[in-house]
């Protein structure tokens, strides 16, 4: 009988993956090529042939284990070799423990990015012809909690943050068999170089002076420090806990729901020139003009009925909403929360997958990871948020 010998490296063996079709005889045929190969790689590390004798020898050879490999072709069930000294491992897995981590990554970046846990086993599938139950996913995905957690409670004493954007995003939450509104606050630090960073979250039971004020503790034991502004919405609890803790800084009241909502107090038809003097208002950036800007303002409209309301509450909350043109350098990045916006809107397209979560911990997993890919890419970013 003659006898066929051959040679194979690792990368022919790819070669042939990507060449074979899906069906059993490619299988049978990858199997036993592994099997070959592995075989011939146990005889040069042991350095003898079958029932050879020579000085030369290693090791002994010692049976066999099964050993399972998804490729693309589907599963392979392998017989690996083994020797007695038990040091022995085939590098034909090697590529493959890569491609298993990278499928590992991969599966939490699908998670990260949105796509519901179902959906993520039904890939797997799909790519590898090898299913993965959704617990399994679910359970691949706590190995983020850690990661997230230093994450979130990391320092911040290295760098100091003049200035601080900060908002809530309410999420839905099962707990005690009831779906529950939390709330996740969250605050972004711009720091004095103007590098933005997201500093901190928490998912809290609702938002009020007391839940802001515990927020606003935890930036402070982990090191935030050197508050000058603190640019928000109006919301009473919120302000009120900025002034308790941050009782040096200047509160800027958010230019775009300010404006919002002088402009819904007044009818919508024939107030044009009101609309348009309001917001020629806001496009100032010298604290002087704008104050005599507002004070004509509110002199010449006050009177008329349809815009009295408007009048009084533009001239009440004024200086809070032009505080960053006194404090801020007069940079309009700094005038309203829409960075904060466009963060929560990242937060949201990856939360309308799941809907409700679960529970607290799944929650605080998935917007902490993806508040950390977001916050790494403006790390990563060569240009700065804001140009002192």
């Amino acid at each position: 009988m003659t006898q066929v010998h051959f040679t194979l490296e690792t990368e022919d063996i790819q070669n042939l993956i990507d060449h074979s079709v899906k069906d059993n005889a490619a299988k049978q045929i990858l199997q036993t090529v592994f099997n070959r190969l592995m075989e011939e790689q146990r005889t040069e590390y042991i350095q003898v042939s079958s029932y050879e004798r020579s000085d030369d020898r290693t090791s002994q050879r010692n049976g066999y284990y099964n050993r399972e490999l998804t490729t693309r072709v589907g599963t392979l069930e392998l017989n690996v070799p083994r020797t007695r000294d038990g040091e022995f491992s085939p590098t034909v897995f090697e590529r493959y423990q890569r491609n298993e981590k990278a499928l590992i990554a991969s599966m939490l970046e699908m998670y990260i990015s949105g796509v519901s846990t179902r959906k993520v086993s039904q890939i797997v599938e799909e790519l590898c012809g090898k299913s993965v139950s959704k617990s399994f996913v679910s359970s691949l995905t706590e190995e983020l909690d850690p990661l997230v957690s230093e994450w979130q409670n990391r320092s911040l004493s290295s760098k100091v943050f003049p200035y601080i954007m900060t908002d809530v995003i309410y999420i839905k939450i099962r707990e005690h068999r009831r779906v529950v509104s939390k709330s996740c606050h969250i605050a972004v630090g711009i720091s004095k170089d103007g590098e933005r960073e997201i500093i901190g979250f928490m998912i809290q039971d609702n938002e009020s002076d007391e839940t802001w004020s515990l927020f606003f503790d935890h930036l402070k034991t982990r090191g935030l420090n050197g508050v000058k502004l603190v640019i928000s919405d109006a919301h009473k609890g919120l302000v009120k806990a900025i002034k308790q803790s941050f009782t040096h800084a200047s509160w800027q009241r958010c230019q775009v729901h300010f404006m919002r909502n002088i402009l819904s107090s007044i009818p919508k038809k024939e107030s044009k020139p009101f609309r348009e003097a309001i917001k020629a208002l806001f496009k100032l950036t010298d604290i002087e003009m704008a104050r005599k800007v507002k004070n004509t303002l509110v002199k010449d409209y006050i009177e008329q009925p349809k815009y009295q309301k408007a009048c009084e509450k533009l001239d009440e909350a004024f200086e809070d909403a032009f505080q960053y043109l006194v404090v801020g350098q007069a940079q309009s990045r700094l005038k309203s929360t829409n960075l904060l916006e466009r963060l929560n809107q990242e937060i949201r397209r990856r939360e309308k997958v799941i809907r409700i979560f679960p529970n607290h911990g799944s929650a605080n997993r998935l917007i902490g990871a993806v508040l950390i890919d977001c916050h790494e890419d403006w790390l990563s970013s060569t240009r700065k948020y804001i140009q002192f």
